[in-house]
């Protein structure tokens, strides 16, 4: 009922959301025969279904690698994330996690749900590591080796300033932009990026999701694992915690928006990184995210629902930048929309209001400046309803046979129009 409320609001959802429907299902059948293969992507699907989506139009080798490659890495942070391992039987398995993946026998028990399966069979995993050409496996070791080193050096250190809440996202995310950065370069299809810019391409992703996830990470049971700096919120509060109390809203709001402007210092690497992609299907790998990013700290500034639930972009909207995003003109058009939304919410009464202004203001000159934004389509509309309500049902009802139509018929044909238009050109997710 939620999504039927949300399309009776934005009716212009509706059609993206019809697409994104039926290239979830395609990517959904398309699973390798080989029991190793079939596992990774059954994987991916469940601990990812995004990620899973986006990957699909990426050349097979590439393709492959970065599925193992983020099942690597998926299966590292799940170790990281156990609470319930002892920590001197953590850090171990951090610092030889890279010299694992040439074990086909090795697994360890711990995650929950979908992720111990992955770490229980996690034989898949190497199997199919092993198969991959030796320029991606050079590339996996690597990372998986820094990045494991990384987490373990912060199971035992607090992040205290924001050098530390910088390295700290550089060893869970910053890697991964460098890996992937990397895996492309292997792969004969793009220049390498310099480090800085692929460090910012993983960093922006990380702190969204860690401003997002505040609610979801301090009521983590048994033990919560933070990551937002001491320096930054001991300014407004004594502990971390007190951040999600209604009687600390305005301060809670205040530090919300600190976080939110040091985490668009990154937002100019990523344009410039994006700008200077070749390919296609890689362009649109890496650039669906950091819309998604950029949106979703548009919606968290000077939110305080941060602090009482989730706050994310609604389905309709992340369909739409699915099915738009095609080109470097589209980047900027998002970039430039929600950095004004994000701009129209800043008061100047709040303590960061300055600063966060001329970040905003260069990502958007630098958007100004590509001479692309005439062409874009807003993501910035009234919420009104455009279309008769009525109509908007006759759609929904007409969108509930043809998915059943979609299921029930697994021939060619239907396969083809399924991916007429949209599946060659599904986008990923970093």
């Amino acid at each position: 009922m939620r999504t039927l409320g949300a399309i009776l609001k934005h009716p212009d959802d509706l059609y993206p959301l019809i697409k994104l429907k039926v290239a979830v299902m395609q990517a959904e059948k398309q699973i390798p025969p080989e029991p190793h293969w079939g596992f990774c992507y059954s994987m991916l699907h469940k601990v990812s279904r995004s990620f899973a989506l986006v990957i699909q139009q990426l050349d097979t080798d590439l393709r492959d690698a970065i599925c193992v490659f983020y099942l690597v890495l998926r299966a590292l942070d799940t170790v990281e994330d156990d609470t319930n391992i002892a920590t001197e039987v953590k850090v171990p398995i951090l610092m030889a996690f890279h010299r694992h993946i040439y074990d086909r026998e090795w697994h360890f028990a711990c995650g929950t749900k979908d992720y111990k399966v992955l770490m229980d069979q996690f034989h898949h995993v190497s199997t199919a590591f092993l198969e991959l050409g030796s320029s991606y496996q050079k590339v996996i070791e690597d990372i998986t080796m820094r990045m494991g080193a990384g987490m373990a050096k912060f199971i035992c250190k607090e992040v205290e300033t924001t050098e530390d809440y910088d390295e700290y996202c550089h060893y869970v995310a910053g890697l991964v932009g460098l890996g992937l950065s990397n895996l492309f370069h292997a792969s004969g299809k793009e220049d390498l990026a310099p480090d800085s810019v692929s460090n910012s391409m993983g960093l922006f992703l990380q702190k969204v999701n860690i401003i997002r996830d505040y609610l979801e990470d301090i009521n983590e049971i048994p033990k919560s694992r933070m990551f937002w700096p001491r320096q930054i919120w001991s300014k407004y509060v004594n502990k971390l915690e007190d951040l999600k109390y209604k009687e600390n809203s305005d301060k809670a709001v205040h530090c919300l928006n600190d976080m939110v402007t040091n985490a668009l210092m990154h937002a100019e690497d990523c344009l410039k990184y994006m700008s200077a992609l070749r390919d296609p299907a890689i362009f649109r790998f890496c650039a669906i995210p950091q819309i998604m990013a950029i949106g979703t700290l548009a919606l968290c500034y000077n939110n305080i629902e941060v602090f009482r639930g989730v706050v994310k972009m609604r389905r309709g909207l992340t369909a739409k930048v699915i099915d738009r995003t095609k080109s470097m003109s589209d980047v900027y058009g998002a970039f430039f929309d929600f950095s004004c939304m994000l701009k129209s919410k800043v008061d100047d009464n709040d303590l960061n209001a300055k600063k966060t202004k001329s970040r905003l203001e260069d990502i958007l000159k630098i958007c100004r400046d590509s001479g692309t934004l005439n062409k874009r389509k807003s993501y910035i509309l009234g919420s009104e309803p455009t279309f008769n309500p009525t109509m908007i049902l006759i759609f929904v009802v007409m969108l509930a046979i043809l998915l059943a139509y979609l299921s029930a018929n697994r021939g060619n044909d239907m396969c083809k129009l399924c991916c007429l238009g949209f599946v060659i050109n599904m986008p990923n997710t970093f």
